[in-house]
């Protein structure tokens, strides 16, 4: 790891903004938040209100079932292209992703596996976990 590596914070900026362009792109549909984070080789990502105007329709009507497999089908018809952002991105390959989504929430979630943690700034560590982990430390001590 170098000066020269990205935050964690930067990566899941950058990785939050092409996700919201690729929806924009594809969908034609901006979800209102994407909020991505890197855990050592994972990667969380929520999108506020995911769900497309054709997907609220169907479920509004009454057919929550076809909204969900239209969802669904979205889903697996965007994962190529998710994948290869996210490894762009981060520079590591993914492994395994699992994703779902909620149309009462309009909420989707996406937890992407990744084969080694990405390289960030050695300084760029989540500070809440270390002050906690140093406080205890002391306190043992």
């Amino acid at each position: 790891m170098q000066a020269s590596d990205p935050t964690r914070g930067q990566l899941e900026r950058s990785l939050a903004q092409g996700i919201e362009a690729l929806y924009r792109r594809e969908l034609g549909h901006r979800p209102t938040k994407v909020s991505c984070r890197i855990f050592d080789d994972k990667i969380a990502i929520v999108l506020e209100e995911a769900i497309t105007q054709p997907e609220q329709l169907l479920a509004n009507s009454g057919q929550e079932e076809l909204a969900e497999q239209v969802r669904g089908d979205l889903d697996k018809a965007l994962r190529p292209q998710l994948v290869q952002l996210i490894e762009e991105t981060v520079g590591v390959s993914v492994t395994d992703m699992l994703s779902d989504a909620t149309l009462e929430t309009g909420r989707t979630g996406t937890i992407a596996i990744l084969s080694a943690p990405p390289q960030v700034r050695p300084n760029s560590e989540p500070k809440v976990k270390k002050s906690k982990a140093s406080e205890s430390e002391t306190g043992e001590a």
